[in-house]
């Protein structure tokens, strides 16, 4: 069975979608926001300032980064929790079958995209300063950063495995199965993925054409899980992403602002690290790991049809009769 028929293994009636996607709303938008709202209210002088604080997610609340940090991504940890829970007692499926179509997950995929990704997006970070080291504040300070380490390494992963799991997993599996074809998935839980980012300051700094750099993302990750049958590359890719993200360059505008070693002071504009991984970094890691792993048909993987599998006692029944 491929990585979308993997849906096929557990209740798939449509009240189940649902229920499951108000649990993990739930718990990610409701649950998962208690945490949050509690330490900005202790942080706000009055309910007037917590009020103001709130349209701009509480950043301007003079709350220290990491642990700010660390409140933001127990929002995702607590929907990641959900999403599972609802796999496990509600659509009735090994967890398994959410990651991968493999027997097991194969840790070795994650860490080969986790590393992969890590030493080119620090490579790409890196010469960005060495191009032009005047956009760029030394903002090394060693409690800060270490404690930023810690939480970015320990945590992060949570953040960026339930968007993958939820996206590439739950709604790519949904979908295919939905639509009895694979394009469909790609294209919507690309689409959404980009659009759900699209409340990040970043957008309102750089206009929605940086919109391109998070749907061509969404559409990254997702070729990757369906030419893979998992969602193992696309988990390891994500979460040293948004780790390398976090404790290398910060700005007073983006969605992370962190005690990284350095800080972008030049003004918001669209450049060309905006459209450089989309157009050249992407396409040459899949070029990489289809030759590792020996990817082929790419055309039936990413747009062919969803065939629901034939039940095997069924089979058995018919060869006995």
């Amino acid at each position: 069975m491929n990585f979308i028929q993997q849906a096929y293994k557990g209740n798939n009636e449509w009240f189940h979608w649902v229920l499951t996607i108000i649990v993990v709303f739930v718990g990610w938008q409701v649950i998962g926001v208690l945490p949050l709202t509690a330490l900005a209210i202790m942080h706000s002088a009055n309910f007037s300032e917590f009020i103001a604080a709130g349209e701009n997610n509480f950043m301007t609340l003079d709350i220290d980064k990491n642990l700010f940090l660390f409140f933001m991504i127990l929002m995702f940890f607590f929907g990641l929790v959900s999403l599972l829970i609802a796999i496990k007692y509600i659509h009735k499926r090994t967890l398994t079958s959410l990651v991968t179509s493999r027997k097991s997950i194969d840790w070795k995929r994650f860490w080969f995209g986790f590393i992969t990704w890590g030493i080119v997006s620090a490579v790409v970070i890196m010469s960005g300063i060495f191009l032009s080291p005047e956009s760029y504040e030394w903002n090394f300070k060693p409690i800060p950063f270490f404690t930023l380490i810690a939480v970015s390494f320990l945590f992060l992963p949570f953040q960026t495995s339930f968007e993958e799991l939820l996206f590439r997993g739950y709604f790519m599996q949904g979908l295919g199965i939905l639509a009895k074809n694979r394009w469909v998935p790609l294209f919507i839980t690309s689409v959404c993925f980009g659009l759900l980012h699209g409340a990040n300051p970043e957008v309102e700094k750089l206009g929605y054409i940086s919109m391109v750099f998070y749907i061509g993302t969404g559409f990254f990750y997702g070729i990757t899980t369906l030419m893979d049958e998992g969602t193992e590359l696309a988990i390891g890719l994500h979460a040293i992403n948004n780790i390398v993200a976090a404790f290398f360059v910060t700005t007073n505008w983006t969605v992370f602002q962190t005690d990284a070693l350095y800080v972008d002071t030049s003004e918001p504009s669209v450049g060309w690290e905006m459209f450089f991984p989309v157009l050249v970094l992407y396409p040459i890691l899949l070029f990489i790991f289809s030759k590792k792993y020996g990817w082929k048909n790419w055309k039936e993987k990413l747009t062919g049809k969803i065939i629901e599998p034939v039940n095997l006692k069924e089979n058995y029944r018919i060869l006995e009769d």
